[in-house]
């Protein structure tokens, strides 16, 4: 009996929608066209919830989009999560299809390849909308197809390799992922091995990629590889762009974690994979580069996207603690438990607050590297502060299967990992302070 109650109590939290086949394809692409033409009046001033709270960076127009985002989370995916976990994988048409025909998986993008056209904040408002969902592996699927496989393809891909590839993908009919990782070249992209040599007209590519999210069951692949052998490091890199169903495309394995169960991640060999070279993603050699900028929409997306996860983790836990009885008072009662919890929240509104900040002058044009290193190095150092402290007032419920602190315990870990280490970021922060040895040489 208290195994159902729990289970009751952690998903209470989470209010009751409107089904969203109220909303057909036609009236949400409507309502987000609306949306590059609206006032950006700021939202008025009202009483809402912490994990609802926002900042100047949105406008109504972002509310709506959030909102319509969120009917479709608990219609399409949270019913299916449980499910999704146990089997390894989510079915990412399935699902992508969905958000596809709503218009939110091209909120930035392009409006000639079925984008809308809008700014990146629109993108981080779906972004933290999606701590909605009740697994880290659907979340971080979309954020591959978002934010991670097609920045640097939609600002310097061909026209014609978009129309054939990226459009597809904004309409949520093919799966995306991004190479960049492999066994001994993790975050450090420029140690990258795979290899690609010119024949005639095609690309012959050597070499494999490791860690892949959505790997198994994508249509495409952006891969960062080398291509100009007689270039530095930095310089000898491309972005190419690779069907899966080419002859010599590999998914070795689809590998099991720890976490994220219900995203697929594979590790993949490429073994004289020919493509043409009109496959190239803008020029050749530039593709470190690429992956650079890309990086800070990717850190700029995580560290959104966790937000409203560590919200509902705290508010949760500060709801089962105030009907969970020890020695004949309410847990959350003790001062080291609602002390915790409000120290917490305060430190995710603060991450909030970072995270706004560096959303705001990417949208104005500037170079937010630094900001963006920041906001992933605390996201992912926070999240596992979060997940820890809240389990362990949960007591033996929280090591169950049974409640979500138990997959949020796991799926965070992830994020001080994947799309840069915590270290990788330091050093990035310190490069930028001038603080860091190679900095001092160069001096």
């Amino acid at each position: 009996m208290q195994s159902v109650a729990c289970r009751g109590l952690i998903r209470r939290f989470l209010p009751q929608k409107e089904p969203v086949s109220s909303w057909t394809t036609s009236t949400a692409r409507l309502f987000l066209a609306g949306a590059r033409t609206a006032s950006t009046a700021a939202q008025p001033s009202k009483q809402v919830d912490v994990e609802e709270k926002t900042d100047v960076i949105f406008t109504n127009q972002h509310f709506e989009i959030r909102n319509l985002a969120r009917k479709l989370i608990d219609s399409e995916i949270n019913p299916h999560v449980d499910k999704w976990e146990a089997e390894g994988q989510f079915p990412g048409h399935a699902v992508f299809k969905k958000f596809g025909e709503a218009g939110l998986l091209g909120l930035n993008r392009d409006e000639a390849y079925g984008g809308m056209g809008l700014d990146f904040s629109y993108n981080i408002a779906f972004a933290e909308e999606l701590g909605y969902i009740d697994a880290g592996g659907v979340v971080s699927a979309f954020g591959v197809q978002t934010d991670m496989a097609t920045p640097a393809f939609a600002k310097y891909g061909s026209h014609e390799l978009k129309k054939q590839y990226l459009e597809p993908a904004i309409r949520g009919e093919m799966v995306a992922c991004v190479g960049v990782s492999e066994v001994e070249a993790g975050s450090d992209v420029a140690n990258t091995k795979t290899h690609a040599v010119r024949k005639g007209g095609d690309f012959i590519i050597n070499g494999h990629k490791m860690w892949i999210t959505n790997g198994a069951q994508a249509d495409w692949i952006c891969l960062v590889c080398n291509t100009e052998a007689d270039k530095p490091k930095h310089l000898s890199k491309s972005h190419i762009l690779v069907p899966m169903k080419s002859p010599g495309v590999t998914v070795a394995k689809k590998i099991s974690k720890m976490g994220n169960r219900s995203s697929d991640t594979a590790q993949i060999f490429f073994e004289d994979v020919k493509v043409p070279q009109t496959n190239l993603i803008g020029e050749a050699g530039m593709g470190f580069i690429y992956q650079m900028e890309q990086f800070q929409e990717e850190r700029l997306w995580c560290a959104a996207s966790a937000l409203i996860g560590m919200d509902r983790i705290i508010k949760s836990t500060a709801e089962y603690c105030a009907e969970r009885k020890a020695f004949g008072s309410a847990v959350l009662n003790n001062q080291i438990i609602y002390f915790t919890l409000a120290e917490l929240q305060t430190e995710v509104e603060a991450l909030r607050a970072l995270t706004y900040r560096a959303v705001a002058n990417y949208t104005q044009g500037d170079d937010v590297t630094l900001l963006a290193s920041m906001c992933k190095l605390k996201a992912g150092r926070l999240a596992r502060i979060v997940a820890d402290k809240c389990l362990q007032f949960w007591g033996g419920m929280g090591y169950s299967e049974e409640v979500l602190i138990s997959r949020y315990f796991r799926d965070t870990r992830c994020l001080s990992i994947a799309g840069g280490t915590d270290e990788i970021m330091l050093h990035i922060i310190a490069k930028y302070m001038g603080i860091s040895p190679e900095k001092a040489k160069k001096k």
